[in-house]
């Protein structure tokens, strides 16, 4: 291997110290920004050291074919000293100020569709409810009116065809206590009632 060759290599090394602090500042940052579970961090560390290793050896790989020297060894350590000692602290600012102008966005977004989408389909919910308790409210007081109209006709109509009403009835009677119709249509109706309750009463 000439000399070249080899102050290529220790450069690329140097190179890939840098860039391994500058990751190793970063992931940390972001974990302790973000509050990542504890435990996470031994496991963070274990998979950052595994990356490491291999994109060294394959950038290793790429500038002499793999062949691990000494000044491979010096040139990763001068790289992560330089980068502690001029970069890290630059580095950190940085990657802070990345999180929070991520933040800000997403909460500016956030915000945006709430403005755009959420609270206009809340009004229109609450809009439609109040048209619907009124249209309700009103149809009550037509159908007591017609009520209150046909009452009459309605008696008058009863007593005519009462007397074949009654035998009627009396067949009836038997299987409507077999089925339970009456139980049936009171338990129908208390559930109509809840439900008018629920969506129109409060």
């Amino acid at each position: 291997m000439t000399l070249d060759m080899q102050w290529m290599t220790m450069a690329v090394m140097l190179l890939s110290g840098l860039g391994m602090g500058t990751v190793f500042d970063g992931y940390r940052v972001v974990s302790h920004e973000l509050k990542f579970p504890r435990w996470w961090l031994p496991v963070l560390d274990v998979i950052y050291w595994m990356a490491a290793a291999l994109v060294v050896f394959r950038v290793l790989y790429a500038s002499n074919n793999g062949e691990v020297r000494a000044y491979v060894f010096i040139g990763l350590a001068i790289g992560i000293i330089l980068y502690y000692l001029l970069l890290s602290k630059a580095v950190i600012v940085t990657v802070k100020w990345l999180i929070r102008a991520v933040q800000a966005f997403i909460s500016f977004v956030l915000k945006c569709l709430d403005i755009i989408i959420v609270k206009p389909l809340l009004l229109l919910y609450k809009l439609l409810k109040i048209i619907l308790g009124f249209g309700s409210a009103f149809t009550i007081f037509l159908l007591k009116i017609v009520i209150q109209l046909v009452r009459p006709f309605w008696r008058l109509l009863v007593w005519i065809i009462r007397p074949i009403l009654r035998p009627i009835g009396r067949w009836l009677s038997p299987y409507m206590n077999k089925w339970q119709v009456a139980e049936k249509l009171r338990k129908l109706g208390l559930q109509i009632v809840n439900l008018w309750t629920k969506w129109f009463r409060r």
